[in-house]
């Protein structure tokens, strides 16, 4: 478990990430410049974006800045973006890497995943992130959003096991049995959407353990990630709302609060099924 922000989990590949970090979805390229450098600022180590958010140069204009001013190195921080539905040719993700990569300023990644696994698209996609990864261009490869079918699929014709599978997780939908299919074939669970997109700022149940704690909704939902082995991305543009995610390592919940928050679970999506989901744009 995780005990302070630059904590580190070691991926399948033996590649150290951070087991909390930034995500950048939705939010104005230029806004991104300075809530990526205030992150980093602040402690954050992991920055999450994707090519389909448009904000990916902010991102990289952000870090440029943050190195500056902090002195940190560029293999200090741990950097993610993803390939897009509507281009997962071999070639295509190949050049949709590099034109991340232009975009970000920077000569690697340290992870890149493949947004959505759309109609069985993702096949040839994952041909080019293995030969992008054995080339050394990138540290670490995984998915985002696939169920069990879609990794056993993966799984069956892959020469590399994705690291991480980037999924919507928090206490409404807790995606049980597709966490034990990750857990048997060590692939990381990464929550997106950990909050439910502010869903559960204000719900009671949590509240009143956020109560015992003198902490907020958010704290101890993603305290309650932490202590279930999930990497989590919170989004954010308030500073003073980064350094309060950050600010979950006084505190652990108990068994019994634990299962509270268990019996939560209503498989209940704030975002798209990826069963049903193709997003061809």
């Amino acid at each position: 478990m995780i005990n302070n922000l630059q904590d580190t989990i070691e991926l399948n590949n033996g590649i150290e990430m951070p087991g909390i970090g930034l995500g950048v979805f939705q939010v104005e390229n230029d806004a991104t410049v300075e809530i990526v450098k205030n992150a980093i600022e602040v402690g954050y180590r992991s920055i999450d974006t994707a090519a389909i958010y448009g904000n990916e140069a902010g991102v990289g204009e952000g870090i440029k800045q943050a190195l500056a001013s902090t002195g940190l190195k560029r293999e200090d921080l741990f950097i993610t973006s993803k390939v897009w539905n509507a281009g997962l040719s071999y070639d295509e993700t190949v050049i949709a890497y590099e034109e991340s990569l232009q975009k970000l300023g920077l000569d690697y990644l340290d992870l890149y995943l493949i947004h959505w696994p759309g109609k069985n698209k993702y096949a040839e996609s994952w041909r080019a992130l293995e030969d992008l990864y054995t080339a050394g261009k990138i540290k670490a490869i995984g998915v985002c959003n696939f169920n069990i079918s879609h990794l056993q699929d993966l799984i069956n014709t892959a020469s590399v096991v994705p690291v991480i599978n980037q999924v919507e997780f928090h206490p409404r939908l807790q995606q049980v049995e597709l966490r034990a299919f990750c857990k048997e074939h060590n692939i990381q669970l990464e929550a997106w959407a950990p909050l439910m997109q502010g869903g559960l700022l204000e719900d009671p149940t949590i509240a009143k353990i956020a109560e015992k704690y003198g902490k907020s909704n958010s704290q101890v939902i993603l305290r309650w990630d932490i202590q279930n082995g999930v990497v989590t991305i919170p989004k954010t543009v308030s500073k003073e709302r980064m350094v309060q995610n950050a600010n979950i390592f006084d505190f652990s919940l108990t068994e019994e609060e634990l299962q509270v928050v268990n019996a939560m679970n209503l498989e209940k999506r704030v975002g798209p099924d990826p069963a049903e989901f193709d997003f061809m744009l």
